[in-house]
């Protein structure tokens, strides 16, 4: 029986420690390709390269034995070439993103590269993981993430998963012995209050710094961002469909009054709502 197929992405770069973590892991259940940026690519989101060229060359940032390409796009870049041109036809098993060096729990998975990867592999029907290690430093040590990177991905290998989705995973800076297991969970409804820092360079032009705090005002108990913050492994199961369903039934007044019968009003200039009695529509 072959062994399953797995390609292994990053937005911190090649050389980034998470990614040979990931990468260890990886080659224990399968075959690995790595496609990974050339430099630190944070922040991306779902972004694609389509005004330059994109570069790929193969490397050996990650050992010998290991099939490994960097490349000069997005995360978003390397899974689309990695389907179109460097898999030669083949379909992974499995998409695996990560380790990212800090959160991307919450609001986060929006301009996350690392869960923009794993998304993107999720559109070619891949399952697809994101993990992400609640540490910023570059020297960070993976040891304790790797026991859930290995259970979740004998998991998915075994189990499989639903079409169209993604586990986002962010796992919390404790030691082994402190984390207290893994919560399945939804994403907590938080954000970023962001400030500019202005300064000046040596011609006098002005120029700004992001700099923000993160705001977490959802108290309930069953989000990732209480998970991480009680000591457990957050798992979100994530979908690429942002229709809000909630609203389709309450939105259904607009979609009568756009009728074409209901809006002869325009032409005629008869029987026109006033304003209150527009917003009594909804």
């Amino acid at each position: 029986m072959p062994r399953p197929l797995i390609l292994v992405t990053n937005d911190d770069g090649i050389t980034a420690g998470g990614i040979a973590a990931l990468v260890g892991v990886a080659k224990e259940f399968g075959d690995v390709l790595v496609v990974a940026p050339d430099s630190p690519q944070s922040a991306q989101g779902h972004a694609i390269t389509i005004s330059v060229p994109v570069f790929v060359r193969e490397s050996d940032a990650l050992g010998p034995d290991i099939e490994a390409y960097e490349c000069s796009g997005t995360p978003v870049d390397c899974v689309k070439l990695a389907k179109s041109v460097l898999l030669n036809g083949r379909t992974p098993d499995l998409c695996l993103s990560g380790i990212n060096h800090g959160s991307n729990a919450a609001i986060n998975i929006l301009y996350s590269g690392t869960l923009s990867a794993a998304m993107e592999a999720s559109l070619e029907g891949i399952p697809s993981i994101g993990f992400s290690f609640l540490n910023y430093r570059a020297d960070a040590d993976f040891s304790a993430c790797l026991p859930y990177v290995r259970h979740l991905v004998d998991f998915v290998l075994t189990n499989g998963m639903a079409e169209g989705s993604l586990f986002n995973v962010n796992i919390p800076d404790l030691p082994a012995e402190e984390i207290r297991g893994l919560k399945v969970c939804r994403q907590a409804e938080a954000r970023w209050v962001e400030e500019y820092t202005r300064s000046e360079d040596p011609r006098g032009r002005p120029y700004y710094w992001l700099t923000g705090r993160f705001v977490n005002e959802d108290e309930r108990t069953d989000t990732d961002a209480y998970a991480l913050q009680n000591g457990y492994v957050a798992l979100v199961p994530s979908v690429h469909d942002l229709t809000n369903h909630r609203a389709l039934q309450s939105l259904q007044t607009i979609e009568a009054s756009l009728q074409p019968e209901a809006v002869s009003y325009v032409e005629t200039g008869s029987d026109r709502p006033d304003k209150q009695q527009q917003l009594e529509q909804f």
